[in-house]
């Protein structure tokens, strides 16, 4: 019995510690793409997402806003739209770049510096990149602000990761 569950501990490791990478790269083509899109695409695209959010709020809240109230309110969290979602973008981005660096061992203030050095770097190539896209342009302030995301997102794997491997995966502990 415990050669069959040696064995089983090593297949598991063998085939999904690759697989790991997947989130991290996925996001990053993600991101890559919604930073080639015009300004003018971009823009349209946030603002759906804050008519979306002011239509749920008030449907929510019942509070019969008119069209020119919702407008307003649109026009006023549009910003604070855009900015949440390149909070969210790099907060996944972390996450997927983090995973594959927890399950290869690599964990505490190694994982921390490696994950930001990697994401933050990403950041500002994406803020690069998009000075060569129609209608956008690259700042360092949006880089700032994917930072928060990234340290957040960091420190959710850092939990994540600690807690199962106290917990749920214990079970796959190399010490065998």
């Amino acid at each position: 019995m415990r050669y069959f569950i040696l064995f089983v501990k090593k297949t598991l490791r063998f085939l999904l510690k690759p697989l790991s990478f997947i989130p991290g790269l996925l996001m990053m083509y993600v991101i890559f793409r919604f930073s080639s899109q015009p300004g003018n695409d971009s823009a349209g695209l946030s603002r759906t997402v804050s008519e979306l959010v002011v239509i749920a709020y008030n449907k929510v809240t019942s509070s019969g806003m008119t069209a020119i109230d919702m407008e307003l309110l649109v026009t006023t969290i549009h910003p604070y739209i855009r900015k949440a979602a390149h909070v969210t973008e790099y907060f996944l981005l972390a996450m997927g770049v983090c995973l594959p660096m927890y399950v290869y061992r690599i964990r505490g203030f190694a994982l921390t510096f490696l994950g930001m050095v990697i994401c933050v770097a990403y950041a500002a190539l994406d803020e690069y990149h998009q000075t060569f896209v129609s209608g956008r342009c690259g700042t360092y302030k949006d880089v700032l602000i994917d930072s928060i995301g990234i340290i957040l997102g960091i420190i959710v794997i850092r939990i994540i990761g600690y807690t199962g491997r106290k917990t749920i995966f214990a079970w796959l502990s190399l010490d065998d």
